[in-house]
């Protein structure tokens, strides 16, 4: 009975698989004769083999193969890859797809999260290889690829260029949901689904999310109480209402940080992510690099378990490090005081010289624009800075950026607050251009992250439907199609960071806006206390417009494994060597764990079958 019961869940499950990758290849006509050896058809074939479930769509200009793998498939595949995971028993063991209902589900009741259905596609579609001893031909059109023994066909067929992109698709069933429960639900200003954000974007864009909610409740407190000075007539009590202000204000920030703790442990043992381990090293699989956990196998094989010499290796790779990351930062506040300071302490020069509103506004505005490229110039030689750098992981590569990035927008964001404030001490002047900037900078960061990747896509499927159109013009039937679903998620932009899209992803610069806004709120709350106002309702506005970010004018991000969020709440760190060798004792803890296990079912079974012989 247990087996039928296993059989059928495993069928139902089957039946709600959804197409989650696609992978683009040139549209072509085959001829007579070429389909058995064609690129696609091989490929095709070969995903087949391994257990996936394929789709076949034309396109405009490419044809797009859509793939979908039934739970037994992704289980295989995880143990394979001996993903940890967590078990009834509150220990994380390394998955067996034999022991699979030994092993704790996700919070929407699958087995597997996004991240690791995600980490399972691409350890199958990039684990098919050549296993004849001879080199086999694949052709398309006029070209021929040469399949090596023991290559890998899906990189080869990238590195040759015909494979052109793979993708994660949204999940339609999904996305609806999640629009009418998240983007479209404005009843509840900043209660969010967040196990549903995590089970479909993962936890690094869950956690934002879930920072972000929780920021914008706490910040309506300070709001009011900032509305009700600047408005409320307290005469002569407003002299004492202010510091009175600025300390409550000051005791909220270290109380929210510490109450974020708390939640952000909450929802990690909710998801079942170890929040020890979730910022360790990255590792590379199959040419790529992975955000997430190294392996303790490797682990062990990269640094061995002589403990005389692992302290000295881990220091030295620390200091080496170290000396980088201190040159490159020399070299970025160099850069700032010599090339931008002079340019923000003109703009504030001006905005002091100038008489009239209009033109300071529009002065504003100009400023605005053009920080905004160059910002974009600094932060790209800070990822060339960065790739000098020994950093151990693409996670600590992003966090060196967030420091160097950080450096620069804040001097283009507060500069020219500090000028007013301390130079000519203009407490309305001051105010004014507090309002401008938080005003100015905020619709113009919603327009450039909303509507101009909305307009670039558009512009990609006005094209595609017009080139269909012109190839379509003498067809017998004269009428036009549609693109395909499919096509529609692969002509939308992806979601990268402005700076450095191979070290970070959007949230970046979503991360980056929330940690100017905060900034700026906190240290000039004296000077414009309904400045948390502003900052409330920009950031309910930006929940529904970043969730409407994610579900319509994007593709499905690539999961990220991360538990916190990262360098922006930055607390206190043990030395590398010392994370590094907690990692390996509690690897070799657990380890021993396991095997007492083993030994304790394995001497009870044997203790069943003595009682039995001897009765």
């Amino acid at each position: 009975m247990g087996l039928g019961v296993g059989l059928e869940m495993g069928n139902v499950e089957e039946e709600q698989t959804a197409f989650e990758i696609g992978v683009v290849v040139p549209r072509r006509v085959l001829e007579k004769g070429d389909e058995c050896c064609g690129c696609v058809e091989v490929l095709v074939d070969e995903f087949r083999k391994v257990g996936l479930v394929v789709d076949r769509v034309l396109g405009i200009q490419e044809e797009f193969i859509k793939l979908a793998a039934p739970v037994e498939t992704l289980g295989r595949a995880a143990a394979e890859l001996q993903l940890m995971k967590r078990t009834h028993i509150g220990m994380d063991l390394p998955f067996e797809w034999d022991q699979a209902e030994a092993f704790v589900r996700q919070p929407d009741g699958s087995l597997f999260s996004w991240c690791e259905r995600f980490h399972c596609y691409r350890h199958i579609i990039y684990g098919v290889v050549n296993k004849s001893d001879s080199t086999l031909t694949l052709k398309s059109d006029c070209k021929e690829f040469q399949w090596e023994s023991g290559e890998s066909l899906l990189q080869m067929l990238e590195l040759r260029g015909f494979v052109k992109q793979v993708f994660p698709l949204h999940d339609e069933t999904k996305r609806k949901q999640l629009l009418r429960s998240w983007a479209f639900n404005c009843w509840d200003f900043t209660r969010q689904p967040i196990d549903e954000i995590y089970a479909y974007f993962g936890t690094k864009i869950a956690t934002y999310f879930a920072f972000l909610g929780m920021f914008t409740r706490w910040i309506l407190f300070p709001a009011v109480f900032g509305v009700t000075l600047q408005f409320v007539d307290l005469g002569s009590m407003q002299l004492l209402v202010l510091p009175a202000f600025f300390i409550s204000i000051t005791l909220w920030a270290v109380l929210f940080f510490q109450f974020w703790k708390r939640k952000n442990s909450a929802l990690l043992a909710r998801w079942q992510i170890s929040g020890s381990v979730a910022g360790g090293p990255g590792y590379k699989f199959s040419g790529l690099e992975w955000s997430s956990i190294q392996s303790p196998v490797e682990f062990m094989k990269k640094w061995g378990s002589d403990k005389t010499k692992e302290k000295e290796v881990f220091q030295r790779e620390e200091w080496v490090g170290r000396l980088m990351r201190f040159r490159n930062d020399a070299f970025i506040i160099l850069s700032i005081i010599c090339l931008q300071l002079p340019f923000e302490l003109a703009y504030a020069h001006l905005y002091e010289v100038i008489g009239s509103d209009l033109m300071k506004f529009g002065l504003t505005v100009v400023y605005l624009l053009a920080i905004q490229y160059f910002n974009r110039i600094g932060g790209k030689i800070s990822v060339s800075l960065i790739k000098c750098e020994n950093n151990e992981s693409r996670e600590y590569g992003a966090d060196s950026l967030i420091y160097k990035v950080f450096g620069l927008y804040f001097m283009q964001s507060y500069i020219g607050i500090f000028y007013h404030a301390l130079l000519h001490r203009n407490f309305l002047t001051l105010r004014r251009v507090l309002i401008q900037r938080l005003i100015v900078s905020e619709v113009l960061e919603n327009l450039m992250e909303n509507s101009i990747p909305f307009l670039k896509y558009s512009y990609k499927k006005y094209r595609a439907i017009r080139k269909k159109r012109k190839r379509e013009k003498g067809s017998p039937t004269g009428k036009t199609q549609f693109i395909s679903r499919v096509e529609k998620e692969y002509l939308k932009p992806s979601y990268s960071a402005s700076v450095g899209e191979e070290l970070e992803d959007g949230l970046f610069d979503d991360f980056l806006e929330l940690a100017l806004q905060f900034g700026m709120i906190m240290m000039f709350a004296c000077a414009f206390p309904p400045a948390f106002a502003f900052a409330a309702l920009n950031n309910i506005a930006e929940i529904r417009t970043d969730a409407l970010k994610l579900l319509v004018v994007f593709k499905r991000p690539t999961p990220r494994a991360a538990a916190t969020i990262g360098a922006w709440l930055n607390i206190f760190q043990e030395p590398a060597w010392v994370r590094a060798n907690r990692l390996k004792n509690a690897t070799q803890a657990q380890d021993m764990c396991s095997k007492q296990l083993l030994r304790t079912i394995s001497g009870n079974e044997k203790l069943f079958v003595r009682v039995g012989k001897i009765e």
